[in-house]
């Protein structure tokens, strides 16, 4: 649905985004995971037609969106960090406003609205003042803005910042359930909630995009395909002496779990039924052996950290 070719974007001669492309098919969470200042809003802002490239290209469903910038805002529902509320409004009189500047009749407006108001978990406080809301009811609000015209792309500027935890649940929840009607990018430095709610994950690091997948394989690439993990029950010198003999093994990390032993080990190369008999040989029990898995946060520490090319 969404091709982003050399995507570059200067403010004065600073560059905020440099020569980024990706895609991004139809349906799908992806979201924008980096530091402060790593070109996550601006890449957003370019998606959703509020700034101009310096360079590159945006296609979406084929139509350039420099080429016809009009027809591509009609299809779009963006919500920034700070929702675009009018707070003395009440939430249905607002949403019936925000329905009309974007194009739809009232008609079409009403037809939609208990849809949205469930979608995004406010029916029961439609017809309050939005000034009475909460900071977490609120965001729910700029949603519902959002996609109040049935947008084909919802673009979500970090939906949970000042969120408290029961609030960020809730917003996690109707994150997903726009997935059913729509596609969704959202930009976050909230580690978790990118692993919880996102199909895919764009990592930018200093404006370039320096990793793009779902989180396992992120993981697998930062791990290494010969890394893998054993859990032994047995006697610690045993298998210390297996791993050090073993022609397999470059080098390992044994640590205690509980009241086994948990062994990061990296091997010369898939050796692993070889490893296990020698394990077996030396009187050791073999609890569980599966490839490494780095964690996000260690996935993002070493892509920001540059250690990835």
């Amino acid at each position: 649905m969404i091709q982003v070719s050399g995507l570059t974007r200067y403010y004065g001669s600073h560059p905020a985004v440099r020569d980024v492309s990706f895609r991004i098919e139809s349906n799908e969470i992806v979201g924008f995971l980096g530091l402060n200042g790593a070109g996550k809003s601006t890449t957003l802002k370019v998606l959703a037609g509020l700034l101009l490239p310096n360079a590159g290209s945006v296609r979406i469903d084929d139509v350039d969106a420099l080429e016809a910038p009009d027809s591509i805002r009609a299809r779009i529902g963006f919500l920034p960090e700070d929702p675009p509320l009018y707070t003395e409004m009440r939430v249905r009189d607002f949403l019936l406003w925000a329905g009309r500047i974007k194009g739809r009749s009232d008609s079409q407006i009403k037809a939609r609205m208990a849809e949205v108001l469930k979608i995004c978990q406010i029916s029961h406080v439609a017809d309050r003042v939005i000034d009475t809301l909460s900071h977490g009811y609120r965001k729910r609000v700029g949603i519902a803005q959002a996609i109040i015209h049935e947008p084909d792309l919802v673009i979500l500027d970090e939906p949970i910042s000042g969120l408290d935890p029961v609030q960020i649940v809730e917003m996690r929840d109707v994150i997903k359930a726009l997935k059913k009607h729509c596609t969704v990018l959202i930009s976050s430095h909230i580690l978790s909630e990118i692993s919880q709610t996102c199909d895919r994950i764009l990592v930018l690091n200093d404006g370039r995009l320096v990793a793009q997948g779902t989180e396992d394989e992120l993981s697998n690439r930062m791990a290494g395909s010969n890394e893998i993990v054993l859990t032994v029950r047995g006697s610690r010198d045993a298998l210390d002496k297996v791993l050090s003999d073993s022609g397999s093994v470059l080098d390992h990390d044994v640590r205690p779990q509980g009241d086994v032993w948990r062994a990061t080990v990296n091997m010369a190369q898939d050796d692993r039924e070889k490893l296990v008999w020698e394990l077996v040989g030396a009187g050791l029990g073999l609890r569980s052996l599966g490839d490494s898995e780095a964690e996000l946060e260690e996935i993002f520490l070493g892509l920001t950290a540059g250690t990835q090319p």
